[in-house]
């Protein structure tokens, strides 16, 4: 079988640091390969180098065997490559039509556009992806599986013929995963061809007919997804065997730390009750729209509770707003790091100690520089962050280190609870493994750990309790030695 694309010795530096190394790439039409690797393995890099946003400083790319120069994105599309980033790119104010057709818009005379045409042509090619999307509807108020069709839409219409998609379910339901993945198999048998980026292992043997694995901006091994074992993928991506993927320990639960009695946001959730106890990890497990997001965002103080009592310690709390829960010794993990936890433009050390300013400064506001630098580098050391300094902006780490550093903001605070709120999505399986050893460190430590994830198996690995909820109530609670995928999912759609 002829290849349809081939990277040949692609190589790249930023500045001294070399991202990639010598890499290669082959691309078979009709197939999905799985681009695997750690974060910061120089998956997106290479990538970017396919699809014109970087230009690469040694190698040759060929198309269909003939060798092409790649220099910007548009030169990308000319060869009919698209890609679908994690953070879709789609101006949520405007309609589904126009952003579908944006930058080609049919044109009838004097230049006036054929919005006629063009909502047609829109509805057409969502109805060949299956997709009943009223295409006048602002992107605004689509669901992300919506959006992503919209995307996928939007990039047939440029008649690509390769499609990049960069973790596409990382903020789907699995009923949209499903259906995206119809719309994969779909693509497939018209001869398109998809390189699939993602850290979810079942999905990598689900849709994916090859694989090519990267690490530290190096080619390790390419080929049939048939042919290796999970265990094999996960032994070439991190460079090591992980003993325990998930290697949960066991402590001594000490006493109540939390306790929440009939907690209720009008239209969000109702009689919420529950207890956390020093030590303790408390799993909440749910479909999206559940409501475990919006339980934990009022523990912390972001909507403003209806009813109901919070205690910590058995004292009652009053929380008006975040600062409120931060000096009460509670701090809440966002599940949008990037536009919640973090501040992008900023570098490693002012995003570190952003919530722990009290603790560094005097009474009039004045920053002990020393006491700071030396605190971010005991949290760089502890939770083995990777970065060239504690100045680096942080909007140039890999994700598992930016999540790394959304966490270390939460432990600067010395919390007595933390909320971690899908505190492994987006990152690789070596980071997701330093993760759950920093919870087991967190629990030796008597700290209270609320654990909300759409992973199943890590809320039924990780967490010593699980609460299950459906439609803004909560439908079971179940211990970790009597838990199974089964009973939470049937807890999870409102079953007895």
């Amino acid at each position: 079988m002829e290849p349809v694309l081939e990277m040949r010795n692609i190589t790249k530096k930023f500045g001294n640091v070399k991202v990639l190394d010598n890499v290669s790439l082959t691309l078979y039409k009709g197939h999905v390969l799985a681009l695997l690797g750690e974060n910061g393995a120089g998956k997106s890099t290479l990538m970017k180098i396919l699809c014109g946003i970087y230009e690469k400083d040694e190698g040759s790319i060929y198309i269909k065997g003939e060798e092409v120069n790649i220099r910007n994105v548009k030169d990308a599309e000319k060869y009919g490559i698209v890609m679908i980033h994690q953070e879709l790119n789609l101006i949520p104010s405007l309609s589904v039509a126009e952003n579908i057709f944006l930058g080609r818009e049919y044109l009838k005379s004097f230049n006036a556009i054929d919005w006629k045409k063009i909502k047609q042509e829109a509805a057409k090619k969502l109805s060949e992806l299956g997709m009943n999307i009223n295409v006048n509807r602002l992107v605004k108020y689509l669901s992300v599986g919506e959006q992503q069709m919209v995307e996928i839409a939007r990039s047939l219409l440029m008649d690509a013929e390769i499609l990049v998609m960069d973790e596409p379910t990382a903020a789907l339901t699995e009923a949209e995963t499903k259906k995206l993945f119809e719309v994969i198999r779909s693509l497939k048998s018209e001869g398109r061809t998809i390189i699939y980026i993602s850290h979810r292992m079942n999905e990598i043997f689900e849709i994916c007919d090859d694989y090519i694995v990267l690490r530290d901006g190096r080619f390790i091994s390419q080929g049939k997804i048939n042919e290796v074992t999970r265990d094999e993928l996960v032994t070439m991506m991190v460079g090591r065997e992980l003993k325990e993927q998930y290697p949960r320990e066991s402590v001594p639960l000490g006493e109540e730390i939390l306790r929440v009695e009939n907690l209720s946001v009008k239209g969000l959730f109702e009689n919420i009750n529950f207890t956390v106890r020093k030590g303790e990890v408390v799993g909440f497990a749910g479909l999206i729209g559940a409501g475990r997001t919006e339980v934990a965002k009022t523990i912390f103080g972001f909507y403003k509770k209806t009813s109901g009592k919070i205690y910590l310690e058995n004292e009652e709390l009053k929380i008006n707003n975040p600062k409120d829960a931060i000096d009460n010794g509670i701090i809440y993990l966002s599940e949008d790091r990037k536009n919640d936890g973090l501040i992008l433009k900023h570098t490693l050390k002012e995003n570190m100690t952003l919530s722990a300013l009290k603790s560094i400064s005097d009474y009039i506001g004045t920053i002990y520089h020393s006491k700071e630098k030396y605190l971010v580098n005991q949290m760089i050391e502890k939770l083995n962050i990777k970065t060239s300094s504690i100045n680096q902006k942080i909007s140039k780490l890999s994700g598992g280190n930016q999540q790394k550093i959304a966490i270390a903001k939460c432990l600067l605070t010395n919390p007595k609870l933390i909320i971690l709120d899908e505190p492994t999505r987006g990152i690789d399986v070596g980071a997701k493994n330093e993760i759950y050893k920093l919870i087991n460190n967190l629990k030796k430590q008597g700290i209270g750990i609320i654990l909300i994830s759409s992973e199943l198996p890590e809320v039924l690995n990780i967490s010593d309790r699980i609460i299950v909820m459906h439609e803004g109530r909560i439908t079971g609670e179940i211990l970790h030695e009597e838990a199974t995928e089964e009973k939470v999912m049937l807890k999870a759609v409102g079953g007895e």
